[in-house]
Parts: C-alpha cells; structure tokens; sequence
C-alpha cells in the first residue's frame, strides 16, 4: 500500500459523518455490508467498513481490482446498481457476484471537488433487494457528493495543522536562536570588553593601551550589534520586547547616565540636557534608556556635526514626552515612510556603521510600553524624535500592540 492510499485511509478515519453514512445505507436498503472504497488504477482498498454480513473485510483491506464491479466505475463513472445477479441481464454471468457471492449491489463513484476520481460508496448483500427505481441510488450518490466535500475539508484541516506544525518548529528554532544569540555570544564578548578595560588601566606603555583601547571600543561596539539583533529576534521573530514596568524615581538620574555615556563615547560633540520633574512615570528604566541611547547616537551620527544634540525629558499634558533634536539635513518624506522599520537607513552615499536597528528597537520599546514614537523634521527646525508615553495606564493599555 503506497503512502497516498495511506493517507486517504486516514483522512476517511477522520471524517466522522462517515459511519452514520454507512449506517444509513445499510438500514435503508437492508444490505449486510457497506463499505467506502479508495480505488486507483490498480487497487481497490477499503477506508471504512460496516460489516454484519461477516464478509470479513477490515479497513485497510484490500481486493483484486479487476475482481470487482468499482474498477467498472472508474472507468464508466456511473452508478452500477442491481436487484438479483443471478437474474440480471448485464450481471448474471458476470464472474463478481460469483466471486463474491451477492445478489443485491449497489455501488456510486466519489469524485474529489476537483473532478479527479477517487473511489466508490458500494453495499451488497447476499439476498436480493429491491434497489432500482428507489430512492437509494440519490441517496448515495447525494452522500458521494457530501463525502466529497468532506474529503477537501478535511485535507484542507491537514495542510493548515502541518503548517502550524511547521510553525511551531519554527518558533522553536527562533526562541534557540535567540537564546543562543543572547548566552553564547555576549558572554565572550564581556569577558573580552571586560578584560580589554581592565588593560587600558595597567598596561605601561601607550601604545599597549591604544591597542587594548581598541579591542575594548570594538568589543562594545560588538556588544550593541548583539544587543540589536537579539531585540529584533524578540521583537519580529518572537514574542515582542518584553518590559518590566514599575515606578522610576531615578529616571532623571538614568536618563543621564545615557547621555553622559554618549558624551565620553563622543567628546567632541555637545549633549545638552533638560530634564525635568519626572514623578509619576511608571516604565522599564532599563528599556527607556536603550531607547534614549538610540535616539541619541541616531542623533549624533546624522545631525550637523558643530551643532548640539538637545534631549528633553518631562511631563506634559498628562504624558511623560522625552525628546532627542539635532539639527541637519531634514529627513526625506519617502525616508519617513519606513524610518522605523528594520535595517532602514536614510537614501544617501553615507557609509553606515550600524545595521539600522537602532530606531526599529526604539519603536518597539515604545510600543511595548503603550507609548508611540513621533518625528517631525524640516530643514529650518531639524529633526525631532519623541517619544510620548501617556501616565494613565488604561490610555497606555489602549495603544498596545496586538500579540503577533
């Protein structure tokens, strides 16, 4: 038995209306046995029986094709029924019945939706029976057509559960890959950072620290291009940035920390802070750091670079709005159209560093929080990103994402 034939066997299993269908055949005309048979261009092999004839045939069975009546009916594709063998003109020296020992038969062909052939619903009995010119035959052949319906439902069912399936296993290789990405990559490169720092503070001579200094620049910069993949894994490929959102009294001071980091990290550049009253605000410090970090290297790499990086930090109208400006080149409306999207850089010859993650990640964190990200650029004001989080928690819960 070939695995297709298999597979129709299992998909007539699956379909439950098939033994009330046999049920019914075998009560409404008094025939013993009734059977839907799966009948290819050499087999014939059963997918469902009702047996109280005891023929003995099981499903899975299977009977010389060219022994039987349905290898007719693939070819003609015509209902085949008969009252007594023995005494029917077409029938009556035909080897089947003697074969099989009936004298009451009656067998309709089973189309798929898409006309190809797939088989037969046939009854027999060894007794006669008046089946010509009732109301049997409409009867199947109205049950073939149902089956038939319920054979494409059914395969249908089956691709859509293999896919999930397949889904499935996919979501668990993402959820390996982030682990992997997020264990067995950082943890080197901070033993390598963290070695390279303690080495720029002990090795003697300056250019032993020159070298360390750039095994350790390097080795954060490694660390950030981690840090961003493993929060798009999460945030396209996973279950979205996670956020652990409390009380932060010391957002302020976090808030500045960032910007003091940057500041060394570019110390010819100016970074100009005014934060205000933060009380009140209720986010993941950790995240909205990450998201001013963001903010302000995109800043500082396409702002003008003798003018400062402005970022604000307050509450107004019921939000707590943090905002990053810089002056330059006004963002083109066709940049805007994907400017948060991943691995978007601006339309220009400007060799990028980065893999343009940096503001897909920050939208994400401002999502996750129930905030938005806004940006409004133009060449006489330059660029401003915000980002607007909303102190009421329902409002904030309102704007949420939709799990993916």
């Amino acid at each position: 038995m070939n695995n297709a034939i298999t597979a129709d066997i299992a998909t007539i299993g699956r379909i439950n209306v098939v033994p009330a269908i046999l049920q019914v055949i075998c009560e409404s005309t008094g025939l013993r046995f009734a059977a839907v048979a799966r009948v290819s261009d050499n087999s014939w092999t059963a997918c469902a029986v009702l047996d109280t004839l005891g023929f003995g045939l099981k499903v899975g069975g299977e009977l010389d094709l060219t022994s039987t009546l349905c290898h007719e009916i693939r070819g003609t594709h015509r209902t085949i029924v008969i009252d007594k063998a023995s005494e029917d003109e077409l029938y009556c020296n035909h080897p089947t019945p003697r074969i099989y020992r009936f004298e009451s038969y009656i067998s309709v062909p089973v189309f798929r939706t898409d006309g190809s052939f797939f088989g037969t619903i046939c009854a027999f009995d060894p007794q006669p029976a008046a089946l010509k010119g009732s109301p049997i035959q409409p009867m199947m052949e109205s049950f073939a057509r149902l089956l038939s319906i319920q054979i494409e439902s059914e395969e249908n069912a089956q691709k859509t559960e293999q896919a999930l399936q397949k889904e499935r296993a996919m979501a668990e290789l993402r959820e390996q890959f982030i682990a992997v990405l997020g264990h067995d990559l950082r943890n080197p490169l901070f033993a390598i950072t963290a070695g390279a720092e303690l080495l720029t503070k002990r090795l003697p001579d300056e250019k032993s620290r020159t070298i360390a200094q750039h095994i350790l620049t390097s080795g954060r910069r490694a660390t950030q291009l981690v840090r961003d993949v493993l929060d798009f894994a999460r945030g396209r490929l996973g279950n979205g940035i996670t956020v652990n959102i409390q009380p932060c009294p010391d957002l302020g001071d976090a808030l500045r920390h960032v910007a003091s980091e940057l500041q060394r990290v570019h110390p010819q550049r100016q970074i100009s802070l005014h934060i205000g009253d933060l009380s009140g605000v209720n986010c993941d410090r950790e995240r909205v750091s990450q998201l001013l970090s963001n903010l302000i290297a995109n800043a500082l790499t396409h702002g003008a670079q003798d003018q400062p990086v402005d970022v604000s930090a307050q509450i107004r109208d019921r939000a707590f709005v943090l905002g990053v400006h810089n002056v330059g080149a006004p963002i083109a409306p066709q940049v805007l159209a994907q400017l948060f999207q991943p691995f978007s850089h601006p339309l220009n010859d400007t060799v990028q560093s980065g893999l343009g993650l940096g503001l897909y990640i920050a939208n994400q964190i401002a999502l996750a929080h129930g905030g938005r990200m806004e940006v409004i650029s133009s060449q006489e004001a330059g660029t401003l990103f915000s980002f607007r989080l909303p102190l009421d928690p329902d409002e904030a819960q309102a704007t949420l994402p939709a799990n993916p």
